[in-house]
């Protein structure tokens, strides 16, 4: 289907499951996408297009493919979707083939890799983005799609544009100028559940019905929440209602911490409980339950990948 407006030019710097499924669904919307992600990953674009295994259909769709960041065209917005511990890097990287009017849309994981983008990237406008979708990459050019799929943005020049292209492509996206709490939010439910997927090497239906877990949950969220409130930040909703109705809408999702793990990768952990944990001492709030969390994922990911 071709878009309503003049179709975006649009690079999906980290094209793993988050960056494939929003550059993906724009893609199946007319709007001209290139991913710049890993060479196997990118031949099988090339061949093939990208295989969309989502909950409402089963497509290949065609878009660009390149190696480095350099080789995409001149873009509209550049989807940020690396690791939290790529930002820095990935951002100098980019720096070179931005436009002056390129809007760049923090799509991770943590509270403050904004900010920390805005360090490398001063001349240009960069928002933050809090996502919400399951997804995993079942092979190169393959995406898979559990559930869900919102996306909430900072204010911006051009971010109403790029709202409207989302939500005609099927994406539901709220510019709200409270992103901050929603990326706190956002953190709790990552804080009670990615670690112990990932401990487990479970799905999140799995994990929460078994012995004492549900209330590891309770209290790391009851730790965040401590957390939250000695840095000023008033949540938009209630965590642990939210946290207890998680797992029904994703119950077959394996953390993408999990999926790091599995892999052997390193992990977002630091940027999660590890974030909880950091703020803790420097606020004086104590953070035990995180911490163990946090320890163990750091212990596992010493172990490399897991056998197959």
């Amino acid at each position: 289907m071709a878009p309503s407006t003049p179709p975006l030019q649009v690079t999906v710097l980290g094209a793993g499951a988050v960056g494939c499924f929003y550059g993906g669904m724009l893609a199946r919307a007319g709007h001209r996408v290139t991913l710049v992600g890993r060479p196997a990953h990118v031949d099988a674009v090339r061949r093939e297009g990208l295989r969309m295994e989502t909950r409402m259909f089963d497509e290949q769709v065609r878009l660009q493919g390149v190696i480095r960041a350099a080789d995409a065209p001149p873009a509209d917005v550049v989807l940020f979707c690396v690791k939290s511990m790529d930002t820095e890097g990935a951002g100098r990287e980019l720096r070179a083939t931005l436009r002056p009017d390129t809007l760049v849309l923090c799509l991770q994981n943590g509270v403050d890799n904004a900010d920390r983008l805005r360090t490398v990237l001063p001349e240009h406008e960069v928002a933050a983005a809090v996502v919400y979708v399951a997804t995993e990459m079942a092979g190169p050019g393959h995406l898979r799609h559990h559930g869900r799929g919102e996306l909430v943005i900072e204010p911006a020049r051009t971010a109403d544009r790029v709202a409207q292209a989302f939500a005609a492509a099927g994406v539901p996206t709220e510019v709200s100028p409270d992103v901050r709490s929603a990326l706190w939010f956002k953190l709790v439910l990552n804080s009670a559940y990615n670690a112990i997927s990932a401990i487990a090497q479970k799905p999140y239906g799995e994990c929460v019905p078994a012995p004492g877990i549900r209330q590891v949950m309770r209290d790391v969220v009851d730790e965040c929440l401590a957390v939250a409130a000695a840095e000023g930040i008033r949540l938009p909703a209630d965590p642990h209602a939210a946290v207890d109705k998680l797992v029904a809408s994703m119950p077959s999702q394996l953390s993408s911490t999990a999926q790091d793990l599995a892999r052997g990768k390193p992990t977002e952990i630091d940027f999660l409980n590890g974030h909880v944990v950091r703020r803790g001492e420097a606020l004086g709030v104590p953070t035990p339950a995180n911490r163990v969390l946090w320890a163990l994922v750091k212990l596992v990911e010493q172990r490399g990948p897991t056998p197959a």
